[in-house]
């Protein structure tokens, strides 16, 4: 039997990088000529193929999870028929490694898609065939865009230049895919759903995408991605640690990758189709979504360059992968053959200039000096993200007047950005904290002007551990500081909200005994505090003597479905919340802070139903 391989997309080139780039999403669609063969060869593998064809897009959305078939020979049959069935690595340390390849094959078949639509041009040829050869899988930069653009979650029709040069309007393959025919493994609502949803009205098949609600739901989560980016990319710095969201995150109170990438998948969805990892990879934006996580592995690992995948278990098994093993970088990296008798390995996955991409950040960098390498990357991480410690919405009166700054511009910016005057918000030996303001989403970081006096701040983090499968299907943990509103609707944007966990969780357990077998498995992920204590307390202070009886007072959480639904806590009996105040400190010298102590500020939350459930001491 001959195997597809998976060898990405060839040939091309961009300036200073060993291969072609990836291009963020909003910059992707000003690109016409990449981005018309882009919409092109999406729609041609999404219809010019048959589902049954290897490469089409049903065939490697379904690598993902449903139709639980094997792709290209990779196991004839499910090696636990009592397990999780598709092939993706959720909840183990091959969560990163395995979307890389994964990607890879979608970025090979667009490719292959966009050569063929390239050699039919009558209208500058040579320049759309030169595109075709750069064109990689966009990404969605969600944790410095949060709202992609309107070519993505809007747009019914999206203008390109076609073969005869002409400008015409062509439906949007990047809003949803269109089943032909939906596949009979499909459960209920999917099986009633003729194309891919996000925020659907209903379970019905008649129902209707709710955009105004995804958008402001994105919105909504736009200051928390940044800042749980920014903490993971500069405080983990163990593999376990940074790769899934199992319990144990290193002490650094930061969420894992796949946390981070959790909550992109339920916020998007709604109870649509990105909200159920047996449906995911259906929906159009899954790659750009998948692009991001595989960017943010590529910044880390500049970061951490002597830091790889380490062993550890398997969390739920996959279609070839028994659970309750030991997984590490010798496994395959099954379906993704890279020789006609071998599969990708996580061990040759680790320099993606071999497997034809690049991204921006690493233009024009000695790749062969890892100290270069790190500090360029490092200033990079604090221009795009902000280099915040926490992000902030500052009111009113803590902002009166503004000054220009070209440096730690915030996220979605220009290169010069507003900026508020300086604020001491006092804690012990502290030096001024700079508050940053834009539009959308102000911060405040340790001051770096006079990097010869050390700065400190506390950082107030909620620690979220809850039971995977106790719920029922993908959900989210919502914080609230003071009133929480009576609509459950209405959460989400709530201006009492501040930040959510999330829980990425098959909806149809029912079918995954494994599911019930694993009932212990247990998820863990953060919420950061500061943004709303500085924009709902009016304290002036993040120091633990005004901050814990504050937080013990107004800080609520609630748990709700993908569907909207709430579920009272009393039900949910595992989940655990837990107040974190860890004191961040510059070192002169230092580009991000550095975490000097860390107290579990257990009475905030105790005796609370989903509180913490330690044993109260003195001080504690």
């Amino acid at each position: 039997m001959s195997h597809y391989l998976v060898v990405g997309a060839t040939g091309g080139s961009t300036s200073g990088a060993a291969a072609p780039n990836r291009l963020e999403i909003h910059d992707f669609v000003q690109q016409e000529e990449q981005f018309s063969l882009y919409i092109q060869a999406l729609q041609f593998i999404y219809s010019g193929k048959s589902q049954s064809e290897i490469d089409s897009f049903f065939q490697i959305g379904g690598i993902h999870g449903l139709p639980y078939i094997p792709w290209d020979g990779a196991g004839s049959k499910p090696v636990d028929t009592e397990a999780w069935e598709g092939y993706c690595t959720h909840g183990s340390v091959l969560f990163p490694t395995f979307h890389r390849p994964y990607v890879l094959l979608v970025e090979q078949a667009i490719q292959a898609a966009a050569v063929n639509i390239a050699a039919t041009y009558t209208f500058e040829k040579a320049r759309y065939q030169d595109a075709a050869m750069n064109l990689r899988q966009p990404y969605w930069d969600w944790a410095r865009n949060p709202i992609p653009p309107p070519e993505v979650i809007s747009l019914n029709e999206v203008t390109i230049v076609d073969p005869r040069g002409q400008k015409i309007s062509v439906p949007n393959p990047l809003r949803r895919y269109t089943f032909h025919p939906i596949d009979p493994s499909f459960p209920e609502p999917y099986q009633s759903w003729s194309t891919t949803l996000r925020h659907p009205t209903s379970k019905h098949a008649n129902a209707k995408e709710n955009i105004s609600e995804l958008e402001a739901t994105l919105k909504s989560a736009g200051s928390q991605l940044r800042t749980k980016t920014y903490n993971l990319l500069t405080r983990v710095h163990t593999w376990p640690a940074f790769s899934n969201h199992t319990p144990d995150d290193g002490g650094s109170s930061s969420n894992s990758l796949e946390g981070i990438h959790d909550g992109v998948h339920v916020d998007v969805g709604g109870a649509g189709h990105m909200s159920d990892p047996s449906v995911a990879g259906f929906d159009p934006i899954f790659f750009m979504h998948h692009a991001q996580v595989d960017r943010l592995l590529s910044l880390w690992s500049a970061l951490n360059p002597d830091v790889w995948i380490t062993d550890g278990p398997s969390g739920d098994g996959t279609w070839t992968i028994p659970p309750d093993t030991v997984v590490g970088k010798d496994t395959n990296l099954t379906p993704f053959w890279n020789t006609q008798s071998s599969y990708w390995i996580s061990a040759n996955v680790t320099d993606t200039s071999k497997m034809g991409y690049t991204y921006p950040e690493f233009n024009n960098l000695d790749m062969g000096n890892k100290d270069a390498v790190r500090a360029d990357i490092a200033t990079q991480i604090n221009r795009l993200y902000g280099g915040p410690i926490v992000n902030l919405a500052p009111t009113a009166q803590q902002v009166s007047s503004k000054i220009t700054t070209t440096e730690n511009v915030a996220a979605g910016t220009d290169a010069t950005a507003n900026v508020a005057q300086s604020k001491n918000m006092k804690s012990e030996s502290t030096g001024p904290v700079t508050i940053e303001v834009n539009d959308d989403s102000p911060q405040v970081k340790l001051s770096s002007g006079d990097h010869s006096e050390k700065k400190e701040l506390w950082e107030w983090t909620a620690r979220v551990q809850v039971k995977k499968y106790e719920i029922g299907g993908s959900f989210k943990i919502l914080f609230f500081l003071g009133n929480v509103p009576s609509n459950t609707h209405e959460w989400a944007t709530s201006s009492q909200f501040v930040g959510a966990f999330h829980g990425f969780v098959n909806s149809s357990s029912e079918r995954c005994a494994n599911c019930r077998r694993q009932q212990d498995i247990v998820l863990e992920g953060f919420v950061h505090l500061n943004d709303g204590i500085a924009k709902l307390s009016n304290l002036n202070s993040f120091n633990p003597d005004v901050v814990e009886p504050y937080l013990k007072e107004n800080l609520h959480w609630r748990v709700q479905k993908v569907s909207g639904e709430a579920v009272d806590l009393e039900e949910v009996h595992s989940l655990e919340v837990v107040v974190i105040a860890t004191r961040l400190t510059l070192p002169p010298g230092e580009i991000f802070p550095v975490p000097a102590e860390t107290h579990h500020h257990h009475r905030i939350t105790h005796g609370r139903p989903g509180g913490s459930r330690h044993s109260l001491q003195a001080g504690q």
